[in-house]
C-alpha cells in the first residue's frame, strides 16, 4: 500500500495498490516499484510490469482468473491468502500457509473489476 517495503501493509486489490514490493528472498534485497499499470491510469497489466522486475513468485490477497492466467504465461507463480506486512505475506509463503491461485481460488469480484464493472471497492473472496 505504500513504501515502506517489509513494513508496508499487504493491499487487497492487487492491481489497485499503489505500489509493489519486489523482494529476493537469498539476498534479502527490498525494492519497491510504482504501479504504473493501467489500473493507476498508466499503461500495460501487473503481471507485466512485475515480471519486468524479475519476480518468479507473487503473494497477494486474492485475485481474478484473467490474472492468474496471465501470471501463468509470464512464468509466475501466484500464492492467494496473504495479509498483514509485506514480511508477514512472506513468512506465511515460506512457512507454506499460502494457496497456490488456480482458477478455483480466484476471487469473482475481480473478473468483475478487471472489465471495468466494479466500483472500486474490495469484497473478500475466501473458500
Amino acid at each position: 500500500m505504500g513504501d515502506k517495503g517489509l513494513d508496508e501493509k499487504v493491499g487487497a486489490h492487487f492491481g489497485r495498490v499503489p505500489t509493489y514490493t519486489i523482494v529476493d528472498t537469498e539476498t534479502e534485497d527490498v525494492q519497491v516499484i510504482m504501479n504504473t499499470t493501467t489500473h493507476m491510469g498508466g499503461t500495460g497489466y501487473a503481471p507485466d510490469l512485475i515480471h519486468e522486475n524479475g519476480a518468479n513468485v507473487m503473494l497477494c490477497d486474492g485475485l481474478g482468473r484473467k490474472a492468474i492466467q496471465m501470471f501463468q504465461d509470464k512464468g509466475i507463480m501466484v500464492y492467494v491468502g496473504a495479509t498483514g506486512k509485506v514480511s508477514d505475506a512472506i513468512d506465511m509463503w515460506k512457512a507454506g500457509k499460502l494457496q497456490a491461485a488456480t482458477s478455483e481460488t480466484a476471487c469473482q469480484q475481480h473478473a468483475f473489476q478487471d472489465e471495468g464493472h466494479g466500483d472500486g471497492e474490495h469484497h473478500h473472496c475466501k473458500d
